[in-house]
């Protein structure tokens, strides 16, 4: 593993030329596995497949819920409201219709594998163009995969959809440990790092010698923490939803200046920590005592899911289904339902506020890094994403928040492209396509010409 990586029991993964898997199999539950002694590093075909019961007992669950009362004229300032909440269960429970969505999943070979004792599920789309760019997508939370959904036909086959077939990209697409079907959760002690050193692992285990990484939310930690842990094969990085400012010490005392712009950013994060932040703390010190509730009332889940929808989107979005469509968002919160991964996937806020390295300053990623920046909902201040990451690229989108891949996926995907080409293709891209506008956004971008570093740097 380059750059002294942490393996936590892991071995340095081989690389050799990457091959295909085999092709998923007809289950009887939800994975299949040949017979004889089972190896760490197999891959084992996975589909989804929700029993029938359980959607009936999801249906059940829904018309029996004991509803609360509700302080008139509050609206969204509390919480959800329950006229909206009553609406969207009663859709979930009598319109949306689970099994289209599975099926949609089970469109894409998926698969099982073990690293580090811990089951890791993920969305293996090889492109048809055989010199695709492999590159891995991380989702966040409460995300999962299905963030990506309308990402993958454009990235793996772009000469399908109108594109450049040499922007195409090998798709690997894992959940995070403890979340959706990357379950259980193996044993405590599974922090960004681990779990950044696990999706290298993975990636070698496919054969891989260069890959790029995408990730939002959490995955805008992991990714970066990728370029950290494995440098020599980690070609570039691509995030939205990056979270770097200054600590509360330095803004506090006055030991920096801003401009107006950083100002309206810092403004908006302290609006977070005084009145959007208490999830994080119940999921960072008792994910345990949270897990009952969410694990038996399918209403309680959807209520904390939603709420952050509504919360992240575009503010210009009145409601969550304003800015994403409705059944992709119970898609999403049926996944974590049916997985019963409410308590795991909390775990790993649980992990991050209880580790000392979460507060110590990090060592550079210097792996060229390209920042996607809403201008609606993120916070993140350049110059303190400059002093941990190797910046090459930084676009300001006007449309669109916090769920880049679910709310403008167009423009994510134009955003990429265009990074990649930079980190892949630098002398050979035509200036002019460097600048192309991305697609119905309004943007500003920034890349420099030659990045600073080169991979493994």
């Amino acid at each position: 593993m380059g750059g002294g990586a942490e393996t936590h029991g892991m071995s340095s993964p081989g690389r050799a030329s990457p091959a295909v898997p085999p092709p998923p199999a007809e289950p009887d539950g939800e994975a299949t596995r040949a017979a004889g002694p089972s190896r760490e590093d197999e891959l084992v075909p996975f589909r989804v497949a929700v029993s029938e019961a359980a959607v009936e007992d999801l249906k059940r669950r829904l018309a029996q819920t004991r509803w609360p009362g509700e302080l008139p004229g509050e609206g969204w300032r509390r919480g959800v409201p329950i006229d909206y909440l009553r609406g969207l269960a009663d859709h979930w429970r009598s319109r949306y219709d689970w099994r289209r969505f599975e099926r949609e999943l089970n469109r894409y070979p998926q698969f099982i594998t073990t690293i580090d004792g811990q089951k890791v599920h993920f969305l293996y789309v090889r492109s048809p163009e055989a010199d695709a760019t492999p590159l891995m997508l991380i989702h966040g939370w409460p995300g999962s995969v299905v963030e990506f959904m309308d990402l993958i036909g454009p990235l793996s086959d772009p000469r399908a959809h109108g594109g450049d077939p040499a922007d195409a990209f090998h798709l690997v697409i894992p959940s995070i440990p403890g979340h959706a079907f990357s379950r259980p959760l193996s044993a405590p002690g599974w922090n960004r790092r681990r779990i950044a050193t696990a999706f290298a692992v993975l990636m070698g285990r496919l054969g891989y010698d260069r890959y790029g990484v995408q990730g939002g939310d959490e995955g805008a930690f992991l990714g970066p923490e990728m370029g950290r842990v494995d440098p020599r094969h980690v070609v570039g990085v691509h995030v939205n939803a990056l979270v770097q400012i200054p600590s509360v010490a330095q803004i506090l005392l006055g030991l920096v200046t801003f401009t107006p712009a950083e100002r309206k950013r810092l403004a908006r994060f302290k609006h977070y920590r005084d009145d959007m932040m208490g999830y994080a703390q119940i999921q960072g010190t008792r994910p345990n005592t949270l897990a009952y509730g969410l694990t038996d009332s399918p209403v309680g889940h959807l209520a904390w899911i939603v709420e952050k929808f509504k919360e992240w989107v575009d503010p210009a979005a009145k409601l969550p289904e304003d800015a994403i469509d409705r059944d992709r968002i119970l898609t999403n919160v049926s996944v974590n339902w049916f997985t019963a991964t409410a308590g795991s996937s909390a775990n790993l806020y649980y992990e991050s506020l209880h580790d000392p390295a979460e507060n110590k300053p990090k060592r550079r990623n210097r792996v060229p890094t390209g920042v996607a920046v809403s201008l609606t909902q993120d916070v993140t201040i350049r110059r303190w994403a400059e002093r941990e990451n190797n910046i090459v690229q930084w676009t300001e989108f006007d449309r669109g928040g916090h769920f880049a891949a679910l709310e403008v996926p167009a423009f994510l995907i134009a955003d990429m492209r265009k990074f990649f080409r930079q980190v892949l293709r630098p002398a050979t891209v035509p200036a002019r396509r460097r600048r192309t506008a991305v697609p119905a956004v309004h943007a500003r971008s920034s890349i420099w010409k030659h990045p600073p570093h080169a991979p493994g740097a």
